[in-house]
């Protein structure tokens, strides 16, 4: 391998805080992930942590972060502030219509981190980048 190759690839996209704006992440999501067996999964998770960046703070904007590498697909997706609450998943009853997302972002991801520096908040997942050749999709979302 070449010693000025990237095997990391990283793409972001910067939105204002304006629920639209949450859609055409996800729409983005899906174009650099065209391909690949985790796009939707990704696609949601960007439309979920995007929705809470929306409904939850009151900053301006959100950015969200793509790495893939050969291994895993990294997504961050970082808010600007303005809130009092932090992430973290709830379990609502069953009449609840929101509170369910972060738990799904969980399900859905291998791993994942949440980060909060006084400037805002940032939530983190990876997702693997192939499916197992003796996985299915049941034992494995990717």
């Amino acid at each position: 391998m070449d010693e000025h190759t990237s095997t990391v690839q990283v793409w972001e996209l910067s939105c204002p805080r304006l629920p639209a704006e949450v859609g055409r992440a996800r729409r983005w999501t899906r174009d650099i992930l065209d391909g690949s067996p985790c796009a939707d999964d990704a696609a949601l998770i960007v439309t979920e942590l995007g929705a809470n960046a929306v409904t939850h703070t009151t900053g301006t904007a959100f950015r969200v972060t793509i790495a893939r590498t050969v291994e895993a697909v990294t997504i961050s997706v970082t808010d600007t502030g303005g809130s009092t609450t932090h992430p973290r998943i709830t379990h609502p009853d069953a009449e609840a219509t929101h509170g369910r997302g972060l738990a799904i972002v969980a399900l859905l991801a291998i791993g994942m981190e949440v980060h909060h520096d006084g400037h805002g908040h940032t939530v983190t997942v990876q997702l693997p980048a192939h499916v197992p050749q003796s996985a299915t999709r049941e034992a494995q979302p990717c």
